[in-house]
């Protein structure tokens, strides 16, 4: 039988395991307990084994320092040219500080939460829709700068705000299908535009380079006439009257082939003087003479056929 000594030495014994038990604590990974002292906060338990002194302290909150998503709702948002879109969205924040995360603020999920579909409104109603459709890396940037420095109080730091979804109405979808297949059908008409304007500079560049290359040509065969003419000059300058009858007769002759080999059939009155050209025949043959002629040692070389008998000369007879 336990004596009344023995009793109470177990009870003193129980009191203390449980007090022992009572004030210990263990805090999970990626948790923070705040401790309160007679409702005041103290310290803050971090995670492993820890000890509060019991039926004084006690557990305030519990808070998860992992970094957590919040899903923000579909919201209206009208910009800044009067277009009415569908936006949501979602936030990445992670709690720093315990204490500020559970006695600066009530709710903090809803405070972030309200907070981000505020300056969601905010940010995206001072855009144009375009802006909207083009810049999402720019409001997602924004928005993640306003929207964090507004929790930073909280000792929270937001790490990402991502829009997830822009939709504008079906009517609006339809106009920006019409306006982006004009833009193209216009883009399309200027480089076709683009191109033939280029076709037409090179035809011209071609047309330039063939004139000048054409007047060149013409510039090259009037010096080789005029040195030809030159050179006639000289001859006749120095007595010499074969040349003029070369020249001339060489004209005549030239002038007679065109007319000659002209593929239209046609009857040319040409008034000339029989003896000019008579003149002019015997020129060509006193140079012909001059030229291939045998004054060589060897004696005069034998003329083919009748060396007897001269060219004839048939004159038309002219009527009076």
């Amino acid at each position: 039988m336990f004596g009344g000594f023995d009793i109470v030495i177990i009870v003193l014994a129980i009191l203390v395991l449980l007090l022992i038990f009572a004030g210990i604590k263990t805090v999970p990974q990626g948790n923070n307990y705040t401790v309160e002292r007679f409702g005041r906060y103290t310290r803050t338990l971090t995670p492993g084994l820890n000890l509060i002194v019991p039926f004084v302290d006690r557990i305030g909150a519990r808070l998860n320092m992992m970094e957590q998503v919040l899903d923000v709702p579909t919201q209206e948002v009208i910009t800044r040219d009067n277009a009415i879109v569908a936006v949501d969205g979602v936030a990445f924040y992670q709690v720093l500080n315990a204490a500020q995360a559970a006695y600066q603020v009530a709710g903090l999920q809803n405070a972030i939460l309200n907070l981000t579909m505020t300056n969601i409104r905010t940010v995206m109603g001072s855009m144009d829709l375009d802006e909207l459709l083009s810049n999402r890396d720019a409001i997602n940037e924004r928005l993640l700068r306003v929207v964090d420095q507004a929790a930073h109080p909280w000792g929270i730091k937001v790490t990402r705000v991502e829009i997830k979804d822009i939709n504008p109405p079906a009517n609006l979808v339809d106009s920006m299908a019409r306006q982006m297949m004009a833009e193209r059908n216009k883009r399309a008409q200027i480089l076709e535009a683009e191109g033939l304007k280029q076709a037409q500079v090179l035809e011209a560049e071609g047309r330039k380079e063939a004139a000048f290359r054409d007047a060149e040509a013409r510039e090259r065969s009037a010096e080789a006439e005029a040195r030809a003419t030159q050179v006639v000059s000289e001859a006749i300058a120095q007595g010499d009257v074969q040349a003029i009858n070369y020249f001339v007769a060489q004209r005549y002759t030239e002038a007679m082939a065109k007319i000659g080999t002209s593929p239209n059939s046609k009857i040319v009155l040409m008034p000339f003087e029989a003896s000019s050209l008579i003149g002019s025949l015997g020129g060509i043959g006193s140079i012909a003479k001059e030229l291939f002629g045998d004054n060589t040692s060897d004696g005069p070389t034998p003329r083919r056929g009748n060396p007897s008998r001269p060219p004839r000369v048939v004159i038309p007879p002219q009527q009076d």
